[in-house]
């Protein structure tokens, strides 16, 4: 059994006992959360894709901490003309653990 989640502006597949990276919740460490945007909920054969959500679909999941990605770098650089732009980013996210998907 898996699900179409979208949080954050981005879309998961997920199924049970999955640990993913997500967007930065404001939720606690060990707490539990609900995500109520289900687009897609799959038992084999059986399908139910939502319009635009699941009627009824929920996953929940724990959170297990918060922190931050690999470190991007980003260079501009124009040759011969003494022009020269680094910069680096790092993505927040919160990781957390699918615990349970219900319709």
């Amino acid at each position: 059994m898996y699900a179409v989640i979208a949080t954050g502006g981005k879309q998961y597949r997920v199924s049970e006992g999955d640990v993913i990276r997500i967007e930065t919740l404001p939720a606690e460490e060990s707490e539990e959360i609900t995500f109520d945007k289900v687009l897609l909920v799959a038992d084999g054969d059986d399908v139910n894709i939502g319009a635009p959500y699941v009627e009824g679909g929920k996953v929940s999941a724990i959170v297990n901490g918060h922190g931050r990605g690999k470190k991007i770098e980003i260079i501009k650089f124009k040759r011969r003309k003494h022009h020269r732009k680094q910069m680096g980013h790092r993505q927040n996210f919160t990781e957390v653990k699918i615990t349970g998907i219900s319709v």
